[in-house]
This record gives C-alpha cells, sequence and structure tokens, in this order.
C-alpha cells in the first residue's frame, strides 16, 4: 500500500511555523490569528486541530491572568487591612499615637514597630504614645512585644509611654511576673497626650535655659 502525498505550498507551512513560533513565546492571539481561515484538505485538518489547540491555550492564559489579577486585589487588601490595623496618628505637634485594637501576635508586632519606627523617623516625632485600651488580653508575650517596641522608639530619640492598660490586665501583667519598671504606663489616651506635654514643655525650658547660660 502506497502512503498519500501530501503537496503543501511553503506559504502555508512558513504560516505553520509561525504559528508555532507565536505560541511559544505566548502570543497566543497573533498565533491563533493566522490560522483564522484554513482550507478543506489534509493538511487543513491539522490546521484546525492546531487552531482548536490554540483556542483552549488562550482560554487558559485568560484563566491565569485572572488568578493573577486575583492574587495582586488580595494581596492590595491585605495590606490595606494590614494599615488600617495599624494606624499611626499625628495626635499633636511632636506626638505620635498608635492604637493597637485586637491580638497582638509576633508577626503583626514586628510589623508594627517597623510602620512605627519609619514615622518617627519621617516625622522626627519627640514622643509617642502606644494606646492599648483596645487590647483585650495582654499576655507575657503580648507585653514583651511592647516593651520592645517602646526600648526600639527610644533608640530612635522619642519618649514613649504605653496608655490604656485596664486593672484586668494589670492584673495579669503582675501575676505572669512581667517586668515592664522601665515603660511608662498611664490609664488613658489623654493622660499619656498630659505627659507628653510636660515633657515636650521641660525640653523646651532646658533649652532655653541652655541658650541663656551660653550667652
Amino acid at each position: 500500500m502506497t502512503a498519500a502525498t501530501i503537496t503543501i505550498s511553503t506559504e502555508r507551512l512558513t504560516r505553520v511555523m509561525q504559528v508555532l513560533s507565536f505560541a511559544s513565546v505566548d502570543a497566543i492571539e497573533q498565533a491563533a490569528a493566522l490560522l483564522a481561515h484554513h482550507e478543506e484538505d489534509d493538511f487543513g485538518q491539522l490546521e484546525a486541530t492546531l487552531s482548536v489547540f490554540l483556542s483552549e491555550l488562550q482560554q487558559a492564559q485568560e484563566v491565569r491572568k485572572r488568578q493573577a489579577e486575583q492574587l495582586r486585589l488580595i494581596e492590595s487588601q491585605q495590606l490595606a487591612i494590614r494599615d488600617l490595623s495599624t494606624p499611626i496618628i499625628d495626635l499633636w505637634d511632636d506626638i505620635l499615637t498608635l492604637p493597637v485594637v485586637g491580638v497582638v501576635d509576633t508577626q503583626r508586632s514586628v510589623e508594627m514597630t517597623e510602620k512605627l519606627l519609619h514615622r518617627i523617623v519621617e516625622t522626627r516625632a519627640k514622643c509617642v504614645i502606644i494606646d492599648i485600651t483596645g487590647v483585650s488580653v495582654v499576655d507575657t508575650m503580648t507585653a514583651d512585644h511592647f516593651i520592645k517596641m517602646v526600648r526600639s522608639a527610644r533608640l530612635l530619640g522619642s519618649y514613649c509611654v504605653v496608655t490604656g492598660i485596664s486593672p484586668e490586665i494589670a492584673q495579669t501583667l503582675v501575676q505572669s511576673g512581667v517586668d515592664i519598671g522601665d515603660v511608662p504606663t498611664l490609664r488613658s489616651l489623654k493622660e499619656g497626650l498630659k505627659e507628653c506635654f510636660s515633657r515636650l514643655q521641660a525640653q523646651r525650658e532646658r533649652t532655653r535655659n541652655d541658650r541663656v547660660g551660653a550667652s
């Protein structure tokens, strides 16, 4: 039995090679456009099969694009949520406040500390109030996170106080044996603001006295 011989024009063969070349670099639309029309012969069947393959490949590519867009959207939403969960407010001239709400784990404490230190450097804030009124539970690990945050702020030259400690949290810290003796603590944000005002006023008076003495 003699095998059938198919005569293929150079133009059609070149077109198929171009299709494969486009497909290899994910240019599926350009590849599919070259096979929009094909002849009804044996080689045309191959072209038709290749056209179906490109159509399926294009659909898969569109699915990947949608998935990538959804992933970018989720990541941007997560960043927005992290920003909302760690708002740093310019409460007054030279005074920043970080109101903390919810549970503070290791990852969140690292993110809060990094963001706080960046804002201290950016604004050159002299005082920072970390308000934990919205934190219902403070265990040994959580307290350690806040202590490290305060000490990190101090290294940048900012006076730092922790406000909003409830009687329940105070009792828990005492029972846990957590030593926060070097961390200034106050009951409310209002008291923290008064403390910062007094601190800034004292700094201004010392600076004024130093200038008078130098003159």
